[in-house]
């Protein structure tokens, strides 16, 4: 039993941050969840779900068993966890912990729908499954340098958004100014005229609201061109952030493998210096001894 416990520790938590990659298991219940949450959105096809509606139900049952067993697998494996702690008390914590919350949510998900087809939006919740799973190993390390990455860019970010959400309400307020009296359904008010003022911005361009007056098509113009600038910015801070992360990534290693062959170095000066004195000694030893 004690084995059976080491073994799915070091498969679910240990192995995948020591190895730098995704376990058997791991990889196994990433696939599942992907099939599951491909499932889940057929499944809400009116003509599939008819169709196939026996077969999605025992879908949800395999899925729903895979995931009840792999949480049960992890409070069991938990007591493994180093720390003082008596087993009961390790895996309280884990069932209390994110990792552990996340994986009620993902079984909550999976069963409730067979229940009531209210909740059957819930199954998209496993996805936060995967993102659970892939913090480890070599994944996490990709997910720390993203988020080191954004971070170091932070106030450049903030000054872009403060930019645009202030041309978005100036695009507001002028076709409420302009067009309030023409169109009162959809200029008749600035929060009103934000609708249009956010289509117009990220170039979505509905069609349902466009303003009719020569000024207000100005100022729908300036809008237009200011989005296409404000929402390239973003875009080029973050790929410059990405790329100054990815080139002191490649710097580290870079030093990493130097100082890897420094040590290749000491050791082969070691072993010629032993070498050396083990000839010396053998040098001096009586003529007729090996």
């Amino acid at each position: 039993m004690a084995r059976l416990r080491r073994y799915l520790h070091h498969q679910l938590t240990v192995g995948a941050e020591l190895d730098g990659h995704l376990t058997w298991m791991n990889r196994l219940l990433v696939a599942v969840i992907i099939v599951a949450v491909a499932t889940a959105v057929l499944s809400t096809e009116p003509s599939l779900g008819a169709r196939w509606h026996r077969d999605l139900v025992i879908a949800e049952l395999v899925f729903g068993t895979i995931f009840v067993l792999e949480y049960a697998a992890r409070i069991f494996a938990a007591a493994e966890e180093p720390g003082p702690e008596s087993a009961w008390r390790k895996r309280w914590h884990f069932i209390r912990s994110p990792l552990g919350l996340i994986d009620l949510v993902v079984i909550a998900s999976t069963l409730l729908p067979l229940i009531t087809a209210d909740v059957a939006v819930l199954r998209m919740v496993r996805l936060v499954r995967v993102i659970a799973v892939m913090k480890f190993g070599r994944f996490s390390a990709a997910l720390r340098e993203i988020g080191a990455a954004i971070g170091e860019r932070k106030d450049d970010l903030i000054v872009t958004v403060a930019l645009a959400a202030l041309l978005l309400l100036f695009g507001a307020t002028a076709l409420f100014v302009v067009e309030g009296t023409v169109q009162p359904e959809a200029f008749g008010s600035i929060p009103r005229a934000l609708w249009w003022s956010v289509n117009t911005f990220t170039t979505v361009g509905y069609g349902d609201v466009v303003p009719v007056t020569a000024l207000g098509k100005v100022f729908a113009a300036l809008v237009a061109l200011g989005g296409v600038a404000f929402v390239a910015m973003p875009t080029g801070i973050i790929a410059a952030a990405f790329s100054d992360a990815m080139q002191r990534r490649r710097d580290r290693m870079i030093e990493e493998m130097r100082a890897h062959l420094a040590r290749l170095d000491r050791i082969d000066e070691e072993v010629e210096a032993k070498i050396a004195a083990l000839e010396r000694a053998g040098g001096r030893r009586p003529t007729g001894k090996p």
